[in-house]
């Protein structure tokens, strides 16, 4: 009959759960590896490169659970980095905070900007959600700006290397070793939340908000914990990136930064979380790869003054790129390709 499954085939059907299982723990495996020795071979710069990816991995997987997974679009991301920031950057200036008070501290700060700013998507969606959120950006802006007027112009913080149980975090590698730790309780978190029964209000917001409160889920209370959750978790990337970098100043966080978190979801895969992890190394490598094909350019020397130009039109062109021709970003790609290559491994 038409309608039945020839032994072969159903062995073929039952054995995928199995190879997709076994190719995942293979790739987990390696990619565990490589984390491991890396930091055994790796250069100064390739040591801060790294590093900076997994600072901005921290943001990436904050705003894809925002975003990606609660639907609330936001661009005041920027300003909550900023909010965390500035909060390790005073405590440690005025009051000699430690590491591991600056850190729960910057947290906090954000939690509770998280709640402030996310009661206008009680009321607002969409396009006016976002504008609302981008008067985040301004404020902790301003603020931080009239703070280092305050304490004499526009020198910024200037903030001592921390230290946990005794030991300074001073070198690229031990930097490392604390980033890798955060990017994985950062993934840990987000993806507990999102199996929870919490990033299960999260899907249900963000498919229809008048099906889930049919459904008994309170939805502004639902949006609210994203926004909450979200915007501490920024913080606290905000709060390690001052420490990373032992300086902060108001310059650092323009608007710009929050477009580059939002390519990153975009480009590593909306609605997935290794697809944060796909964005930020892409976009964070993006400028040293432009920079890199220019350097061996003819006429180098004459582009060196508009490189700047240059990685601003080529991060557009990329993001314009993903959102016609790819919209399920990295992750949908590789899915793809993963794909076509079982099809070919089955076929005759």
């Amino acid at each position: 009959m038409s309608d039945q499954v020839h032994p072969t085939q159903l062995s073929t059907v039952m054995l995928q759960p199995a190879s997709r299982s076994a190719r995942t723990i293979f790739v987990s495996a390696l990619l565990a590896v490589a984390i491991i020795i890396f930091p055994f071979f790796a250069t100064p710069f390739h040591l801060d490169v790294a590093n900076q990816i997994l600072l901005a991995s921290i943001g990436a997987l904050s705003l894809m659970l925002l975003t990606g997974f609660a639907g609330q679009i936001s661009l005041g991301h920027a300003g909550l980095i900023a909010a965390g920031a500035f909060t390790a950057g005073i405590l440690s200036k005025e009051a000699g905070a430690p590491f591991w008070i600056g850190i729960p501290a910057a947290g906090a700060t954000g939690g509770l900007l998280g709640l402030i700013f996310g009661l206008p998507s009680l009321r607002l969606r969409g396009v006016y959600l976002a504008v609302s959120t981008l008067a985040l950006h301004f404020i902790v802006v301003y603020a931080g700006g009239e703070y280092e007027n305050l304490v004499g112009g526009s020198g910024g913080i200037l903030i001592p290397p921390p230290s946990l149980w005794g030991l300074k975090i001073n070198t690229g590698k031990a930097w490392y070793v604390l980033l890798v730790a955060g990017a994985i309780l950062a993934f840990l978190v987000t993806w507990n939340v999102v199996r929870s029964r919490t990033g299960r209000a999260f899907a249900a917001v963000h498919g229809r908000e008048t099906v889930a409160a049919a459904l008994g889920i309170n939805v502004a209370r639902t949006k609210l914990t994203a926004f909450v959750i979200s915007s501490s978790m920024t913080a606290i990337a905000g709060a390690l990136f001052a420490y990373y970098r032992g300086f902060v100043s108001i310059e650092a966080f323009s608007l710009y930064l929050s477009i580059q978190y939002i390519a990153m979801i975009i480009i590593g895969g909306i609605g997935t979380l290794p697809g944060a992890f796909l964005g930020a190394l892409f976009v964070t490598l993006l400028p040293y790869l432009i920079e890199t094909v220019v350097a061996h350019l003819p006429g180098a020397q004459a582009m060196a003054g508009s490189i700047f130009a240059v990685n601003y039109a080529a991060f557009g062109l990329v993001m314009i790129v993903f959102l016609v021709f790819e919209p399920s970003g990295l992750v949908g790609l590789w899915r793809r390709l993963e794909r076509r290559l079982l099809i070919g491994r089955q076929s005759p």
